[in-house]
């Protein structure tokens, strides 16, 4: 019996070796492609592919099971046989091959069959073990195909590196990196060169050297005259960017106001600002919410004149800076009187003050300054990225441009006013300073979403609407 057992393990190796020989594993080793890495993964697939291959693998496994059936009626009636002796027997079975082993083996014999010598692989380590601890046996890996960081295809003329790669990485040397946007300076400026104690301080003195000039409008007051302040009061200042400044964008760092009263008034002014970032129609302003969630609040500094003179600063500094086009200002007065315990003040909308007698006195606002800085910006740049979209220039420009505008796209979302949703303040700079058209401007946000999809480790986020 223990006869039949070495002769089963003979039969099982020549099965074996029947199967390695055979028409259809020779047929499916010679059609397996040899200009990429072959994975496991992949082996199986073509596997599956192949009907005669599957047939001569299911034929193989009937073979084994039969065999394997044999030895265990044999094993068992040695062991029943052998209670009562004194040497025990020798049972010696060869381990089931799986078809984990065969994937294993057919990489063996693409990688580790160099030299007249047959290794064995290891997918793990991505090497050859040889006989004898030699390294003969090894061949010349090609590079692995994939998602990601893996190659897309293999280098023609050396198949161990990567000829190109997948969206969102570029070819370096031989592998695929992430691929990384260009500084955005030369499309559009961002930054300026004051830091954050020296801006601090320029705004409390309220410098002139980071004063931005934008033109004051109003049809119901005029600077430096006196007026009723009963009523709501409108007045905007802009800068006509597309008319005078095509070549630049602006960042608001600060507002100020000085606002005069006549002696002995019990007014109050209060302050609304809405800020449009780059142009375009009043209700594509977004309101600035002073004084809520920790945005700055307006300081109010007593002036050293015969006058009830105030000078109304808000500043918002490098942490709440944003894009600005038009600042509209909405001025309302309210009248501040003792409540009832004396201690407390109540505030009473002109209108809503009943007693006729009372003189409400007169409200007159001497200058309104905005703070910030310009940017350099290059509409024609953006237009020829946009462009090449549609029209590439060269093979990979395409991404390269698509990479570029998302990343201005998000740097300049970035600066979007405090929210749960950040504004699209992106598709405003397209409509409004690029002149584009609604279509055009979904067309491109549809292209960058996609694109950005594709990317590695990327988030997209939600943006609520402002520019129509």
């Amino acid at each position: 019996m223990e006869e039949n057992l070495l002769r089963i393990t003979e039969t099982w190796k020549a099965y074996n070796g029947d199967f390695e020989e055979s028409d259809e594993f020779k047929f499916f080793m010679k059609r397996l492609p040899m200009n990429y890495f072959l994975n496991t993964s992949t082996i199986m697939h073509l596997w599956t592919m192949d009907s005669n291959f599957q047939r001569r693998y299911e034929q193989l496994e009937n073979s084994m099971k039969q065999l394997f059936l044999k030895a265990q009626k044999i094993v068992h009636k040695l062991f029943s046989l052998s209670k009562r002796c004194h040497k025990q027997p020798l049972i010696s079975l060869p381990r089931q091959r799986t078809s984990t082993y065969w994937l294993t083996r057919i990489q063996s014999f693409l990688y580790c069959n160099e030299n007249g010598l047959l290794g064995s692989f290891s997918e793990e380590t991505h090497s050859c073990t040889c006989p004898n601890d030699q390294v003969v046996c090894t061949a010349f890996l090609p590079c692995t195909v994939g998602d990601a960081s893996a190659c897309l295809t293999c280098a023609p003329d050396n198949r161990t590196r990567c000829g190109t790669c997948n969206t969102g990485y570029m070819l370096s040397q031989g592998l695929c990196k992430p691929e990384v946007a260009e500084s955005t300076d030369h499309y559009i400026g961002f930054e300026t060169d004051l830091q954050d104690l020296e801006m601090k301080y320029l705004l409390q003195k309220t410098d002139r050297r980071i004063e931005v000039h934008a033109i004051f409008i109003s049809n119901d007051m005029r600077l430096n005259s006196w007026f009723d302040p009963s009523w709501r009061k409108r007045m905007l200042l802009t800068l006509k960017s597309n008319k005078y400044k095509s070549s630049l964008v602006h960042m608001i760092l600060g507002l100020s106001l000085q606002i005069c009263l006549t002696k002995n008034s019990t007014l109050e002014p209060v302050l609304a600002v809405y800020v449009n970032p780059f142009g375009g129609s009043h209700s594509e302003s977004w309101f600035m919410p002073v004084n809520e969630n920790s945005f700055p609040d307006w300081e109010r500094t007593k002036l050293d004149l015969p006058l009830q003179c105030y000078n109304w600063s808000l500043t918002l500094g490098n942490k709440w800076k944003t894009f600005f086009e038009t600042v509209h200002i909405y001025l309302r007065s309210r009248i501040k009187s003792n409540g009832p315990n004396g201690n407390e003040s109540i505030y009473y909308e002109p209108l809503e003050f009943i007693d006729p007698s009372r003189n409400l006195g007169y409200m007159k606002i001497n200058n309104i300054q905005v703070f910030g800085y310009s940017m350099h910006f290059d509409p024609e740049a953006i237009r020829d990225l946009i462009l090449q979209l549609d029209y590439p220039y060269t093979q990979g420009s395409q991404d390269s441009a698509l990479l570029q505008l998302l990343e201005i796209r998000d740097r300049v979302n970035k600066l979007s006013p405090p929210g749960q949703r950040r504004l699209d303040l992106f598709s405003c700079l397209l409509r409004h300073r690029l002149k584009l058209s609604t279509s055009e401007v979904v067309r491109i946000q549809s292209a960058l979403q996609a694109f950005n999809a594709k990317l590695p480790n990327t988030v997209d986020y939600d943006t609520t609407k402002l520019c129509s």
